[in-house]
């Protein structure tokens, strides 16, 4: 039996674009004693992230609008830290891996059974010390559109410049090491060499000083980059 009441209350979001399965997720969230908030899209969960305070979310990985490990990794860039739980029809290894490269922690594969997830929601809150906050300035990014903006500027980025921004912003002021970066970066197994790592550091580094007010991208030597 799942102990809840260390649990009772917590806030969650569902990202899920299945009307079906996103309203059976809610029903039986809440019965468990869960406060939920559901999203359809990318995009509608981005605006009410920036609204709510979360204790964890549920993310399906296959949006409409924007793939779910880009919008976790959104997510972790705006300093949220709250536990992800992804769904995802893919059960491939590279697919699980790339999952919690981007900051999941957990992962189901449809068709799931619901007490499983259920289970594992109450198993990742309670561990879970934290669930907030911090930005790195006013910078903020769409996963659905590949965008940064910034003080009522944006800038579009090339999926692979928004994963590697997303992982530096999820970071603020702490190094993040070169290999970390092109884990996150590329696929599972690429051979990313250093040229290729910087070169894609010095575009986004273009691109954030279109950006007024944006935070800048430091090497740090020896190690790999930070964004303060």
């Amino acid at each position: 039996m799942v102990d809840t009441l260390d649990t009772m209350g917590a806030r969650l979001l569902v990202i899920e674009d299945d009307a079906d399965l996103r309203g059976l997720l809610r029903r039986i969230l809440q019965e468990d004693g869960f406060d939920v908030s559901v999203a359809a899209t990318g995009a509608d969960a981005l605006a009410q992230i920036d609204t709510h305070t979360l204790d964890g979310l549920v993310i399906d990985i296959g949006l409409p609008d924007a793939d779910g490990r880009d919008i976790c990794q959104a997510i972790r860039a705006r300093g949220i830290q709250a536990p992800v739980l992804f769904l995802t029809a893919r059960d491939a290894l590279t697919d699980r891996l790339s999952g919690f490269s981007v900051g999941g922690d957990d992962y189901l594969t449809k068709p799931f059974a619901i007490a499983e997830l259920v289970a594992r929601l109450h198993a990742l809150i309670r561990r879970s010390g934290t669930d907030l906050t911090s930005h790195v300035g006013d910078l903020r990014l769409d996963p659905s559109t590949h965008a940064a903006d910034c003080c009522g500027e944006s800038v579009a980025l090339s999926p692979t410049e928004f994963r590697l921004l997303a992982a530096l912003c999820a970071r603020p002021g702490e190094a993040v090491r070169r290999h970390e970066l092109a884990r996150v970066g590329w696929a599972h197994g690429a051979i990313v060499n250093d040229n290729t790592l910087d070169a894609y550091i010095a575009r986004i580094r273009r691109k954030l000083k279109a950006l007024p007010g944006a935070p800048t991208v430091q090497t740090v030597h020896g190690v790999g980059y930070a964004i303060h």
